[in-house]
């Protein structure tokens, strides 16, 4: 019992940032007037529990609002995230810098951080970035598993096509205003591009290792070198299926596994945790008749969502990491990239 205690005493003493959590797609299935209530009733206790300090919110558009619905659906979700935000103000805070973060965090809110995934509301409108800046955003990717008018996703990678003109134009934008640039789910060849243009820190924010487990989504070794290279991090996703082929093998384990190659490959300050609780979100948008059976497969057991979270801390503890890098694995790199990226102009 007291090794079960040491392990939840440092969870708990940890700052824990979650990288990717689709949660918004959950609540704004809801209608508007209960969007606050939602949250506070569904995920803040499972966040509570998780221990979850720092939560990243992308907003993820479905592909069928493309391309027509596709902003206006961007815009409903970000106006989600606002009205949870103020809805729960004892509770949460939206932040757009790292000293909204540290507000939070001293004040015992969870520090929420908005983010789009692939953002196909912008098509090639580069010039909205800034007009989303405004809104709140912090972070974006340019693709997801298909092809974007930014960039090619990875499910694209036959293709060995680089960012578009505009893509190029969307990251340049994005490093002179201060988002943080995610390469999780882009393209092979458009990794390498956005390595060579980049001037800041770009990362990562739910991404396995490929030297583990040979999937288009997983990142190589030479890319977890290139991402860490520009004083960014790679967020480990907890799908089982970028952990392992045998679903029995889809193990807590096997994550740390996953976890201590990108310590092995960059170094233990430049890895977090990125889960992306696809189980938990399908739960709350598919009827019981309708839920996708395949996601029983897809989590790792006891990693269906944030109340998980400790569970890590056990598995770095037995495999003997010690505290001090533990804290940082847990949330402790990804608060310091945002301490000093987030919403920073160049």
């Amino acid at each position: 019992m007291a090794y079960v205690s040491s392990y939840l005493e440092l969870h708990r003493r940890a700052v824990v940032a979650d990288a990717h959590n689709d949660l918004l797609v959950a609540v704004t299935a809801r209608p508007p007037r209960r969007w606050a209530s939602f949250f506070r009733d569904q995920w803040l206790p499972q966040l509570r529990e998780g221990g979850v300090d720092l939560q990243v919110l992308p907003v993820f558009i479905e592909d069928w609002f493309r391309p027509e619905g596709a902003l206006r659906e961007t815009l409903r979700m970000i106006e989600c995230a606002h009205t949870l935000a103020e809805g729960n103000a004892d509770e949460v805070r939206l932040c757009l810098d790292g000293d909204d973060i540290d507000r939070a965090l001293d004040e015992g809110r969870i520090a929420l951080v908005l983010a789009l995934e692939s953002a196909p509301g912008l098509d090639a409108n580069v010039e909205l970035i800034p007009t989303l800046y405004r809104l709140g955003v912090r972070m974006a990717s340019i693709a997801h598993w298909g092809r974007t008018a930014l960039a090619d996703g990875s499910g694209e990678d036959a293709t060995g096509s680089r960012l578009t003109e505009a893509g190029v134009a969307a990251l340049a934008e994005m490093e002179r205003l201060g988002m943080l640039f995610d390469v999780s789910h882009l393209g092979a060849s458009g990794v390498a591009h956005v390595l060579e243009l980049a001037t800041r820190p770009v990362l990562a924010t739910h991404s396995s290792a490929r030297a583990l487990l040979d999937h288009h989504r997983n990142l190589t070794d030479e890319q977890i070198r290139g991402i860490t290279a520009t004083g960014g991090m790679v967020c480990v996703n907890f799908l089982g299926e970028f952990l392992a082929t045998d679903p029995a093998e889809r193990t807590v384990d096997r994550l740390a596994d996953h976890i201590l190659h990108v310590i092995e490959v960059a170094g233990v300050d430049r890895v977090g945790l990125g889960p992306d609780f696809i189980k938990e979100v399908s739960a709350d948008v598919s009827p019981p008749c309708c839920e996708d059976l395949e996601y029983a497969e897809l989590v790792v057991p006891g990693l269906e969502g944030p109340r998980g979270l400790p569970l890590v801390t056990e598995a770095l503890v037995r495999r003997g990491l010690p505290e001090g890098d533990i804290l940082k694995i847990l949330g402790g790199n990804v608060l310091e990239l945002f301490r000093k990226e987030l919403g920073r102009p160049a």
